[in-house]
């Protein structure tokens, strides 16, 4: 029997690493999910079974992958996907999606790729740790926000030390000053019509270079990592305040009430009005 558990995670304002959705699947046999691109960092580990991975790797082309119980797959942000349950022995999986200033970077730690999504260990200890921690997320339904990010980071801290590929990544101090930085403009900035140009001029920086070494140190460029995080302020308000939306949209730099709707949709896939509706908190 196909068997579901699904849920999204009440507040996105976790800049670093935060939680959007996560859930817990045991597939029909056969049963696909894609083609599709996500907008943020997607880990599926497979508890039972087996199944199929088609993904994208940097040039376009489509690459399978098998993966099986104890194992488990990365899909990344934008990435053209599609997984298949087998036939004979389908899998259950359960799966996190998630992002943040430094997820990039401890993936790459972690030894995954566009080319290499596959996860796989040497520690069936740290495997099994890794399972329960995704595990708690998921049945924790009564668990406050801070608790279920302080899983996320055990699993996070979890993967970049078991993976098979795991490496060591060596930073640059002054990349991430400047990144601290670029956030702390972008965190006091938001509300009003601030540009990538003017980020980079508070640094003192040339602004492809702001650029290259922003998407290097969170794999989005400073464009859409200031929509996204315009989008986390007007979700919390949308929230929690009666304000009208065209008010919240001004609130976080969009003066073009359909500018805002349009920038909004794109992140959260649905308009301003029907996150409201799905996700008003009670008083």
């Amino acid at each position: 029997m196909h068997k579901v558990k699904f849920s999204i995670f009440p507040n996105h304002s976790f800049v670093d690493l935060g939680l959007y959705q996560y859930g817990l699947e045991a597939c029909e046999p056969g049963h696909s999910f894609g083609p599709a691109r996500r907008n943020h960092y997607l880990f599926h580990y497979v508890i039972n079974g087996r199944g199929t991975l088609y993904s994208d790797d940097v040039q376009g082309h489509t690459r399978t992958f098998r993966i099986s119980a104890g194992e488990g797959f990365l899909i990344y942000p934008e990435q053209v996907n599609m997984y298949v349950a087998d036939i004979n022995n389908p899998w259950e999986y359960t799966w996190l999606e998630f992002d943040g200033l430094r997820v990039k970077q401890a993936l790459e730690s972690a030894g995954f790729t566009h080319e290499e999504p596959v996860y796989r260990t040497h520690f069936p200890d740290l495997r099994e740790k890794l399972r329960d921690e995704m595990l708690c997320i998921v049945d924790s339904d009564n668990a406050s926000q801070f608790e279920l990010i302080g899983h996320l980071y055990m699993f996070v801290d979890i993967l970049t030390r078991s993976a098979e590929n795991a490496g060591r990544v060596i930073t640059s101090r002054l990349r991430d000053f400047y990144m601290r930085e670029a956030v702390s403009y972008i965190e006091s900035n938001y509300q009003r019509d601030v540009t990538v140009e003017e980020i980079a001029g508070a640094l003192r920086l040339n602004r492809s270079y702001f650029g290259k070494i922003f998407r290097q140190s969170t794999g989005k460029s400073p464009q859409r990592f200031l929509m996204n995080y315009r989008m986390i302020k007007a979700a919390e308000m949308l929230a929690s305040t009666e304000k009208p939306v065209n008010e919240i949209g001004a609130s976080v730099g969009y003066e073009n009430p359909m500018h805002f709707s349009r920038a909004f949709k794109n992140i959260y896939g649905v308009s301003p009005r029907e996150w409201r509706n799905n996700h008003k908190l009670s008083d």
